[in-house]
């Protein structure tokens, strides 16, 4: 993962049947990002995370922003995910599950019906 130092101008401008405008520091970097995911909390300014390689949907952003260039390997993503998963409490919720039924595999069932939620709600 890439980041820079200090917060990037950058400008989104896409939409579906268009060609996509993606610009930091006022250099095209369209033709290298295949998606990009803006964040922001009420506490803290937006963090746009660029996916580099083509394709993406409609949206726009014109703005400050921190800016993070990650690889289109989305492994990196997952792996990430499970690094963050504290297994302690990844245990206590898979053991307070209402959906454990006691036939073979339960608990890996509610172990992934656990990181599912919890992958959803992040």
């Amino acid at each position: 993962m890439s980041v820079f130092d200090e917060p990037r101008r950058v400008r989104i401008a896409a939409r579906p049947d268009e060609s996509a405008v993606i610009e930091v520091d006022g250099q095209d970097v369209a033709g290298a990002v295949e998606a990009y995911r803006i964040t922001q909390t009420v506490d803290e300014g937006p963090e746009i995370t660029l996916y580099l390689t083509p394709g993406w949907e409609g949206f726009g952003f014109d703005g400050l922003a921190e800016v993070m260039a990650e690889p289109s390997d989305l492994r990196h993503v997952v792996i990430g995910f499970l690094d963050a998963v504290d297994a302690q409490k990844l245990d206590k919720a898979v053991l307070n599950r209402d959906d454990l039924d006691g036939r073979p595999g339960e608990l890996t069932r509610g172990l992934l019906a656990q990181l599912r939620e919890w992958a959803l709600g992040a």
